[in-house]
């Protein structure tokens, strides 16, 4: 969580580090504990594609992803979600605790999280969640792609 709090101290953006005894992971969780709409969570999916791995920032309110839309979008032949296993070796995370911040793997946003003044996510660590802008999450993020509707 190092390398998450020196990007954001050295940001401009609103943001809260919130502790939780309960571990979060899963969008309906984090809704229902913040009191906020689903789509304002933001879980990260890792997928690989061809031979490259890509953080998948999507709205909690989305119920499933087109994985072969998401394939269109980065022009590739091959695309599949990973294992538990291949995520933590990619991230370096467990799933369900991966930050949505500061990833060293390039991420696809979902532009729905641009309806809210504030997104919540991982942090790398089950028992804190970070509440921040969504426009940090092309800014301290390398973007590879964005999508609307899928």
């Amino acid at each position: 969580m190092k390398t998450l709090m020196t990007l954001l101290e050295n940001s401009t953006f609103s943001y809260e580090l919130m502790y939780h005894e309960k571990p979060i992971i899963s969008a309906e969780d984090g809704a229902g504990y913040f009191g906020i709409d689903k789509g304002q969570t933001a879980p990260t999916l890792i997928v690989k594609a061809d031979k490259d791995f890509f953080a998948l920032i999507v709205s909690g309110s989305r119920g499933r992803v087109n994985i072969k839309k998401i394939a269109d979008i980065l022009k590739c032949n091959k695309i599949r979600m990973c294992s538990r296993e291949e995520a933590q070796n990619a991230t370096g995370f467990d799933v369900g605790s991966i930050p949505f911040i500061g990833l060293s793997i390039p991420c696809i946003i979902d532009k729905h999280l641009f309806h809210y003044p504030f997104v919540y996510g991982g942090t790398g660590k089950s028992t804190y969640t970070l509440k921040i802008e969504p426009q940090a999450l092309c800014e301290l993020n390398t973007v590879a792609a964005m999508f609307d509707y899928l």
